[in-house]
């Protein structure tokens, strides 16, 4: 069985005041880091951020709002469309501000990703090597 998934999806990435425009969002999931999904966000061929997003959090984040800190996810109809509406909030503007981007993506496909990353390692089934993880700290690797 295949310990990874991988899916690309075109997002509407919302910044500064500024119109949506189309990126590239590719999301990952690999079984040896069972609780999060990692999001790389990309435009012309240049990574514009990424994010580790806990995969529970992204899966509630469908049905309700989600999050309090640096990321927020929350579900947004649109006429037809059923969007999932990410929030991301980055390092301060000497004004007091926060950097703050808005993506927006078709909500459907990430939960098809997330049914697949299900199939790999199901939910209450995710395992954390903390003995292993104990022991690289302690011998300094």
């Amino acid at each position: 069985m295949n310990c990874f998934v991988h899916r690309t999806l075109v997002v509407q990435l919302q910044a500064g005041g500024t119109d949506r425009f189309s990126v590239l969002a590719h999301l990952g999931y690999d079984a040896d880091d069972p609780f999060a999904v990692t999001a790389v966000f990309s435009h012309d061929g240049r990574v514009l951020a990424r994010w580790k997003l806990d995969r529970e959090m992204l899966g509630e984040g469908l049905t309700r709002p989600v999050g309090m800190g640096d990321v927020r996810f929350r579900p947004v109809s649109t006429g037809p469309w059923e969007e999932l509406c990410m929030e991301f909030y980055g390092d301060a503007h000497p004004d007091g501000g926060r950097h703050h981007a808005t993506v927006y993506v078709w909500a459907p496909a990430v939960a098809a990703f997330l049914r697949e990353t299900h199939e790999v390692v199901a939910p209450g089934e995710e395992e954390v090597g903390v003995d292993e993880f104990l022991a690289e700290v302690i011998t300094g690797g």
